[in-house]
C-alpha cells in the first residue's frame, strides 16, 4: 500500500507544511509500505513549483528512511519532467511516477521516445509509468505499454488505472519483461481484490483509509481472502462516494479522524451538501471498529 498524499492548505489557502507532516505521520502509523507525492490526489495541477518542492521536502524529512517515497514527476513536457526527476534525486528519492502528457501524442513510438528522453537525461532513476484513463490520461492499451516498457529499462513499474483495469493488469503481468518489477493498481482501491487476483503487486489509493487498506492487503497476502473481502466490502461504500468528491472527501475524512482541521481544496470538485456529509459520516461510523491509526501529532490542518 502506497497512498497518494493530499496537499493540506491553511484556511487562507496557502500550503501548510505542518499539516503535511501530520498527514505523513498518520500514513506511517497506518503501516503503509510507501507514500506518493505529488499525484493527482495531491491537487498537483493547482500547486506552484515552489509549493510542490517545499512540501516534497517535508515528506522526505518526515518519512526519513522508514519507507520508500515515489515522487510524482508528470509534466506537460519532457524537459519539465526531467527537472522534477532531478529534484527527486536531489532529495534522495529514486522512484518517480510519470504519466505521458497529451502533447507527445498517444502512439507507442512517441510515448516510448518521451520516456527514453527522460531516462537518458536522468540516469539511475526508476520510473513508474502511470497509465490513466482518458480524458486525463493517454488510455494506452496493454500491448502498447508492454512495448514501451521493453524499449525503456528505466520503467520498473506500471500503475494501471484505465477502466476496467482487470484485463489490462492481467495482460501486462503476463507479458512483462524481466526488468518490470510489477504492476500497481489505481482507481482508489475500488477494484483492489480483482487487481490483486490478476497479479497487481500493490495499490496507490488516497490516504484517508490507509490503515484499513493495509489490513486488507495483509489479509490477502496471508491467504485470508475472506477477511480481505470483508474489509473490501465494508469500505467500498466510502470509496464509491470518494469517486465523486475526490480530494474534498479525503480531507473531510481526515478531519473526522483528527489528522486535519479544515477541508480546504483548490481543485474544482463538486460541493458536498449536508446529506452527502451525513452519508459519509454514517459509513465512517460503521467502520469504527476497523480503525487502527490515529493522529500522532496535534491537529495541524488549520491556519497555523
Amino acid at each position: 500500500m502506497l497512498p497518494v498524499l493530499p496537499t493540506p492548505f491553511t484556511e487562507a489557502g496557502a500550503v501548510n507544511p505542518q499539516a503535511m507532516a501530520a498527514i505523513v505521520a498518520f500514513a506511517l502509523a497506518s503501516g503503509v509500505d510507501g507514500v506518493v507525492f505529488p499525484g493527482f490526489a495531491s491537487e498537483v495541477d493547482e500547486l506552484a513549483a515552489a509549493e510542490r518542492a517545499a512540501l516534497l521536502k517535508v515528506v522526505v524529512a518526515k518519512v526519513g528512511k522508514r519507507v520508500p517515497i515515489v515522487a510524482g514527476a508528470s509534466a506537460p513536457t519532457a524537459v519539465e519532467a526531467i527537472s522534477h526527476c532531478r529534484e527527486a534525486l536531489a532529495n534522495g528519492i529514486g522512484h518517480v511516477m510519470i504519466q505521458a502528457p497529451k502533447s507527445v501524442g498517444t502512439t507507442t513510438e512517441a510515448v516510448s521516445a518521451f520516456y527514453g528522453e527522460i531516462a537518458a537525461a536522468v540516469p539511475g532513476i526508476e520510473i513508474v509509468l502511470q497509465n490513466a484513463p482518458a480524458p486525463r490520461g493517454s488510455d494506452l492499451k496493454p500491448e502498447a505499454i508492454l512495448q514501451i516498457v521493453r524499449d525503456n529499462p528505466a520503467i520498473t513499474y506500471v500503475k494501471e488505472e484505465t477502466l476496467p483495469s482487470g484485463l489490462a493488469i492481467s495482460a501486462i503481468a503476463a507479458g512483462k519483461p524481466a526488468h518490470l518489477k510489477g504492476v500497481i493498481g489505481g482507481g482508489g482501491a475500488r477494484y483492489l481484490i480483482d487487481e490483486y487476483n490478476r497479479g497487481a503487486c500493490g495499490a496507490m489509493p488516497a490516504v484517508e483509509l490507509a490503515d484499513i487498506h493495509v489490513a486488507m492487503d495483509r489479509a490477502y497476502r496471508s491467504g485470508d481472502i475472506a477477511r480481505a473481502r470483508e474489509l473490501y466490502m465494508r469500505t467500498l461504500p466510502l470509496l464509491v462516494i470518494q469517486f465523486n468528491f475526490r480530494m474534498a472527501f479525503t480531507k473531510h475524512v481526515l478531519t473526522r479522524r483528527g489528522v486535519l482541521t479544515n477541508q480546504v481544496v483548490r481543485a474544482k470538485v463538486p460541493p458536498m451538501d449536508a446529506l452527502d456529509v451525513a452519508e459519509i459520516d454514517a459509513w465512517l461510523e460503521a467502520c469504527t471498529d476497523l480503525v487502527t491509526a490515529g493522529p500522532r501529532e496535534p491537529k495541524l490542518g488549520g491556519g497555523a
